[in-house]
């Protein structure tokens, strides 16, 4: 459809004309799960499906917000007096978060805002819808208010919406891959320092293709804050015979020689995924960069499985796309992608493959999970933006 459509609809709704719209991506990383809270490397990638917005600011001090994702929900009106957290406010609380921490921080807002979201990012599928809408507001927000903040600070937004209004336990490397996201490269970060680098993504006849399992999953609601109570376990006892701030310094060398201080099989198990799969990070980007794609599909084939038997995130639903896909016909590697438990996993695959690969990696899954699942060609996008395109079709 046209962007011409969102703003027609946004008329519809708000009985007012549209301002200007805006984007944000999502994201997938291409290795390093599980490393950003754990002082590791990443190396995500922001995508072209994300979250549209339609605004026009408003007289009052209300935030009429609509998603046509949701439609039946019809206008939520949130009071910029009262930003308070409450779980029956849904999808909304990522967009009052925003509002509420820099609130909190100190700034007035002396106006109100319509809002009209659409979001292509398949649900609950790890391809962090959530982290889009915060920077998409966060960039909204900067944009009306003139808060003159760097991408860097709506990242750290975003990041502290995750983990100290809505409750997750999260790091920052969704909303980092999102916040400067860059057409046809992915960022190698460094979670420590926020050291990072740009790397085109040179596949030569060889495309990402994202897999959606279409089981929901929700992070505040998943182990995900198990898994990181477990690395910071494990950490501790580390701590206690190597001089180290997080699991992210060890190396694999050093890991198994201190390894016996931690003296728990679960909590090896946990630690040592997130040691070896910083260090995979640090090669695949190397792989990447000398032109080396079998061994980078190597290395994002030993992530799923470290994943899957260290750091137990998988589930029947991503293992059978990620099993099946290793058996397919011009495909380098696949893994899961996000947190895991649901959501999605990605394969690199020959152009000329996709289309078998699709039909034989969505039959087995059927078949297996009873369901279908969901593919996608990747295209790697810009960060948040303006849209100055009225003429822009949406995938």
């Amino acid at each position: 459809m046209q962007l011409a459509e969102i703003n027609t609809h946004f008329t519809e709704v708000f009985g007012e004309q549209v301002d200007a719209n805006y984007f944000a991506p999502g994201r997938i990383n291409l290795i390093g799960e599980h490393t950003d809270y754990n002082g590791g490397h990443v190396f995500p990638a922001a995508i072209s499906l994300g979250t549209y917005a339609a605004v026009s600011p408003t007289a009052d001090q209300q935030l009429h917000l609509y998603s046509a994702n949701f439609e039946t929900q019809g206008i939520h009106e949130i009071d910029l007096n009262n930003l308070v957290f409450n779980k029956d406010d849904d999808w909304t609380n990522f967009v009052k978060g925003e509002f509420f921490l820099l609130q909190e921080a100190g700034v007035v807002f002396n106006h109100g805002l319509n809002i009209y979201f659409y979001g292509n990012l398949p649900a609950a599928s790890g391809l962090s819808s959530s982290s889009s809408i915060e920077l998409l507001t966060g960039t909204i927000i900067n944009a009306y208010y003139n808060l003159d903040k760097t991408p860097l600070d709506l990242i750290k937004l975003g990041q502290q919406v995750e983990n100290q209004y809505i409750g997750v336990n999260s790091g920052i490397m969704d909303q980092f891959a999102i916040g400067m996201g860059k057409k046809d490269q992915a960022i190698f970060l460094d979670t420590n320092t926020l050291d990072y680098h740009y790397y085109p993504i040179t596949l030569d006849d060889y495309e990402i293709v994202i897999m959606n399992t279409n089981k929901p999953r929700a992070l505040s609601d998943s182990k995900y804050n198990e898994r990181r109570s477990e690395c910071e376990a494990a950490l501790a006892r580390l701590q206690k015979v190597v001089a180290i701030d997080s699991l992210g310094d060890l190396t694999a060398e050093s890991f198994d020689e201190y390894c016996y201080a931690i003296n728990d099989d679960i909590l090896i198990k946990r630690a040592r995924h997130a040691v070896l799969e910083n260090q995979r990070t640090i090669m695949a980007a190397k792989a990447l960069t000398d032109g080396d794609l079998v061994k980078f599909g190597r290395l994002i084939n030993a992530s799923h499985v470290s994943l899957e038997y260290d750091y137990e995130v998988t589930g029947i639903e991503l293992d059978t796309l990620a099993h099946t896909a290793w058996q397919q016909p011009g495909v380098l590697g696949a893994r899961m992608t996000g947190a895991g438990f649901g959501g999605c996993a990605i394969a690199v695959v020959k152009s000329a493959n996709i289309p078998d690969f699709v039909a034989k990696v969505g039959a087995a899954y059927r078949d297996v999970v009873g369901y279908d699942a969901g593919f996608y060609r990747a295209k790697i996008a810009d960060g948040p933006h303006k849209i100055i395109d009225h003429n822009l079709i949406i995938e």
